[in-house]
């Protein structure tokens, strides 16, 4: 009977061990994904000087929600937005970390536009063809003056005793591939213009022509892009990355880490883009509102204001600008798809401005250097396009917009 009960006493303090010890365990794994999660939100949500302008997030859906004026909902989601472009950003990278160089690379040309991308497609679904245009082209000058002029000017600055040279290679593909695009901008206008006062009488002739000739420059320019990309990350890898460059990359992989795990990333990149696209729905069904009421001109607010918003991550400090390129026949090939005749045919201002941007750009890399004048200058050409479409208020007429007529 004493050996029974002691091995009955045994066999409890053995449950009650492993009871204990469950819970310990059990305890031991909240505390490491209370952990988990806490340092995601340091890293994600309070890893930006950005992050003051998260709150603007739920006011935005609470101003959509309570029926606000629709020039707030228009303030506080383009303020969410903000944030926001820059996080996806950073998620990417952290993914990138995970993925390899060229999966990462991938990542980083696709999801660093998304902020834009969004914006764009709900643009086209509301057929607000104008605003899609206009934020479209606005984001090319934006990358082309704007962030590659700052740069260059504050990198001047910074080495304003010593000269600064680049790869004069990458800047000649890179410029092949802007004056691809911009070929294929001027073709329709240059169409259009070329039937003169013969326009009036076949309108719509014209308008399926030039829509057609629309979606084959796009395809063209799709397919440049991939051309583009597999030349960079596979075939000529070394016309955009020296030797010493390459060690440095190297050794700042050794010793950078991603600060956030490959699924936590993934699913914090998931719900970002959701609340970019529910935000990005209010700014498209809000501008014109918030146009009237603050007397700005439908053309700076979607040419000027949403690029600037957008590229967020880009302007503080990347100057990869040909890509942008992509968005445009992106957007042409998606209007096809849904039945929306969105095509390529903008108006001299507009076209005349991305020309003389890109003859602007051509004449600034073609040394091979860069000072902080040429910087200046670029920024200063963007004020100037600036200038000119806050002051260009002239009504736009949708629906004879998509083949390039405005009509006051």
């Amino acid at each position: 009977m004493g050996s029974l009960r002691d091995l009955e006493n045994n066999v409890g303090e053995e449950l009650e061990r492993k009871n204990d010890d469950e819970i310990i365990m059990k305890k031991k794994k909240n505390a490491q994904i209370f952990r988990i999660l806490l340092v995601n939100f340091q890293e994600v949500i309070l890893g930006t000087k950005l992050c003051l302008l998260l709150p603007a997030i739920p006011l935005a859906i609470l101003a959509q929600y309570y029926h606000f004026a629709r020039p707030w909902i228009f303030a506080f989601s383009l303020l969410g937005l903000a944030p926001l472009a820059e996080r996806v950003s950073f998620l990417t990278e952290q993914i990138a970390h995970f993925t390899g160089p060229t999966v990462g690379g991938l990542l980083n040309a696709t999801c660093g536009n998304a902020t834009e991308m969004i914006i764009g497609l709900f643009a086209l679904y509301q057929r607000k063809i104008h605003v899609l245009k206009y934020s479209l082209l606005g984001s090319i000058l934006s990358n082309l003056l704007l962030v590659l002029g700052s740069s260059l000017f504050c990198g001047g600055l910074a080495n304003i005793k010593k000269e600064q040279r680049f790869d004069r290679k990458q800047a000649d593909v890179n410029s092949l591939l802007l004056l691809l695009g911009l070929l294929c901008h001027m073709l329709p206008l240059m169409y259009r213009l070329a039937l003169g006062p013969s326009i009036n009488n076949i309108n719509n002739n014209v308008a399926t022509s030039i829509l057609g000739l629309s979606r084959v420059s796009s395809i063209g320019m799709l397919i440049a892009y991939a051309a583009y990309l597999f030349f960079q990350l596979k075939t000529h890898r070394q016309f955009f990355e020296s030797p010493e460059e390459e060690e440095e990359e190297n050794k700042a992989s050794e010793d950078e880490e991603a600060v956030i795990g490959f699924w936590s990333s993934f699913a914090w990149l998931i719900g970002m883009t959701i609340t970019i696209a529910l935000l990005s729905e209010y700014v498209v069904g809000t501008i014109e509102a918030a146009s009237d009421s603050w007397g700005i001109s439908v053309s700076f607010i979607s040419l000027i204001v949403l690029p600037i918003v957008g590229n967020a991550a880009e302007h503080a400090g990347s100057i990869i600008f040909a890509l942008k390129n992509k968005l445009v026949p992106l957007c042409v090939i998606m209007g096809w798809i849904i039945g929306v005749d969105m095509d390529l045919d903008f108006s001299i201002l507009e076209t005349g401005s991305l020309a003389f941007s890109i003859i602007l750009i051509a004449f600034t890399l073609q040394d091979g250097t860069s000072h902080y004048m040429k910087g200046a200058i670029l920024c200063l050409a963007y004020c100037a396009i600036g200038a000119c479409f806050f002051f260009h208020k002239i009504p736009i007429n949708i629906e004879n917009y998509s083949y390039g007529i405005m009509s006051a």
